[in-house]
């Protein structure tokens, strides 16, 4: 059977596409089946899955938030913690290793965790919040470990016996713990979930009655 890979091809004019920088990026899948994203479409075929106004969006994405940590039982300042120390909340993100979007999935983690459009926030959030239980599951419910797989890679701390001794990982660990702290102990909203007749949901801080 014929895999998918995720190719980030994105030519920037001055410096490689940083956590800040923001672009129209479009996606093309050639003959072969590999999927190229790009903010210079140099023919036809490309379809645009991100405009540079929607990538200014700063927004908490709370509803898609909620959603997922319900799905994966996941709580939302972890989520969150992940995608501030991530990506800062731009869906349009690259890093320069090429990870993608809010949750930073690398094309790799979005193909094995069968996501079509990293960019997408809902489909991005959905892709990082189940990496992120399948690596709790991984490390017994080790939030330090599983951050430290998310960052470094599972295979290098299941070596390591424990949290690699890499600055910059040990450095994410703290940082996303700092945010998760600030964030959980602010004061909780009760989210409620509301199933409708016609089978629709809706996730509130007000349910009706």
């Amino acid at each position: 059977m014929k895999k998918t890979i995720l190719i980030c091809s994105i030519i920037l004019v001055i410096n490689a596409f940083s956590i800040t920088s923001r672009a129209d990026i479009y996606k093309y899948i050639d003959s072969n089946g590999v999927i190229h994203f790009t903010n210079v479409p140099d023919g036809k075929g490309y379809t645009k899955i991100l405009s540079e106004s929607s990538s200014a969006l700063n927004g908490p994405y709370d509803h898609i938030i909620s959603n997922k940590s319900y799905k994966y039982n996941i709580e939302p300042a972890i989520i969150k913690a992940v995608i501030t120390a991530e990506s800062n909340w731009d869906p349009g993100a690259i890093s320069r290793k090429g990870a993608i979007g809010l949750m930073q999935l690398m094309p790799t983690t979005a193909e094995d965790m069968r996501v079509s459009n990293p960019f997408d926030p809902e489909e991005n959030i959905e892709g990082g919040t189940k990496y992120l239980r399948h690596l709790l599951n991984r490390f017994n419910g080790d939030l330090n470990l599983a951050l430290a797989a998310y960052n470094a890679g599972p295979a290098r701390v299941e070596r390591n016996g424990g949290i690699p001794a890499i600055p910059e990982t040990i450095q994410y660990i703290k940082k996303v713990n700092r945010i998760y702290s600030g964030t959980s102990q602010k004061k909780n909203t009760q989210i409620y979930k509301v199933t409708y007749d016609d089978g629709s949901v809706l996730y509130t801080n007000t349910p009706p009655e």
